[in-house]
């Protein structure tokens, strides 16, 4: 009876509930989690994934030249072998503690987390692992690794005079006629310079001058200027085929579509903006940031800068190392885009190399090869190489050529 009257003053106290929408009935007590209702994961529309400057293709798929990408592919597949070969060329007798190669992926070019002696076994004409007397295992070149060590320095030494004048040239397009030697240190395989080429320096104190500043940075100066050097690649090519230097970079003349010109007399109009051509071996500091001259300037710098290298090629990284020398801006890779005759940019957004298209044949070759590079080609044929008797047989041929000579 209690209960009862407590329940009767309750509902006489409490507001009455009113159903807004009578026409629906009110939400269900029971459970509906049983229900599907989403779309399972496997059901779900893929999203694309966006590209990242890491991945992202500098060239599309119309624009590609299949021949520039393969050498970034062989590149990326040869990347242990010559970093392997050049930190161990610099080591007592060439020889490395294993397990210290293990730790040493970013010297040695292979990715972390791997096992080294993977790559070690990819090459067996020239690395091999052995066991000392105190049971540990190092790494070293094999027999005919040291031969080909010794033939590459005997390279090194007959083209010391034209290693000399590379870098002179390069010391006359600097700004202030100065650049660090860490700098061409860094960049020494790109130009074929020797590994002890700050030894060679005392050499030729008529060219070169060694300045050590407060910091102790070593600051290599150029002691001559020679007319003699300053000439462009561009400018020599000039004199042999004038309307191939015209075409080589192209600054359009901005018309209305009123003047209807024809293919020719747009590139005439065209040539107003082009020529004259800016040397890389003038006084680039004269020129405001953003003016034409400018441009052309730089372009001249890289053009030259390329032309100066081994392969006529280089990445990002070694253009970027020079950027205050050259007088070079944040805008290089859009400026390179613009002038697709001349440059072929391959690779990712992230790390391009730029190709001077001019240096390379239809077939993807080099015109005129360095004897480093020659060099360098034969490298890659004994790294593929997986079996003793190839090692015999490339052997034999190598003895058989040093004969013929």
């Amino acid at each position: 009876m209690i209960l009862s009257l407590r329940c009767f003053i309750y509902r006489r106290n409490s507001p009455v509930s009113v159903n807004p929408l009578p026409h629906f009935c009110p939400v269900s007590c029971f459970s509906t989690s049983f229900l599907v209702t989403k779309t399972p994961k496997k059901f779900r529309k893929k999203r694309k994934k966006k590209d990242s400057p890491r991945t992202k293709l500098v060239q599309t798929s119309p624009n590609l030249i299949h021949h520039f990408e393969e050498i970034l592919r062989r590149d990326a597949h040869f990347r242990f072998l010559f970093r392997c070969k050049e930190f161990l060329s610099k080591q007592p007798d060439h020889v490395l503690r294993l397990d210290d190669a293990g730790k040493l992926h970013q010297q040695l070019g292979f990715p972390r987390g791997r096992k080294v002696i993977r790559f070690i076994l990819r090459h067996p004409l020239i690395f091999q692992t052995y066991r000392h007397s105190d049971y540990s295992c190092w790494l070293g070149f094999t027999d005919f690794m040291e031969d080909l060590l010794s033939r590459e320095d005997e390279i090194m030494n007959e083209l010391e005079t034209q290693r000399v004048d590379t870098v002179r040239k390069l010391l006359m397009m600097s700004v202030n006629k100065r650049i660090p030697l860490s700098k061409i240190y860094h960049n020494r395989a790109l130009f074929g310079i020797p590994e002890n080429f700050r030894d060679r320096i005392s050499k030729y104190p008529e060219y070169f001058k060694l300045v050590v500043e407060d910091d102790r940075r070593q600051i290599l100066e150029l002691v001559k200027w020679d007319p003699c050097l300053a000439l462009s690649a561009l400018e020599k090519e000039y004199v042999v085929d004038e309307d191939k230097v015209k075409s080589a970079f192209k600054f359009p003349v901005k018309h209305g579509r009123s003047l209807e010109l024809e293919v020719a007399d747009e590139k005439k109009l065209n040539l107003l903006n082009t020529l004259p051509l800016v040397s890389p071996y003038s006084d680039g500091s004269k020129f405001d940031l953003w003016t034409l001259e400018a441009e052309k300037y730089r372009l001249g710098i890289i053009h030259e800068f390329l032309s100066l290298t081994l392969e006529k090629r280089a990445y990002i990284h070694n253009i970027v190392e020079f950027k205050e020398e050259f007088s070079l801006t944040k805008h290089t890779y859009q400026m390179l885009k613009k002038q697709p005759r001349s440059f072929y940019l391959a690779g990712t957004e992230m790390n391009w190399c730029v190709f001077l298209k001019d240096a390379y044949g239809k077939d993807g070759e080099l015109i005129d090869k360095d004897p480093q590079v020659l060099f360098n080609e034969k490298l890659y044929e004994y790294g593929d190489m997986e079996d003793a008797e190839s090692g015999k047989e490339v052997s034999a041929h190598l003895s058989g050529g040093e004969e013929k000579s």
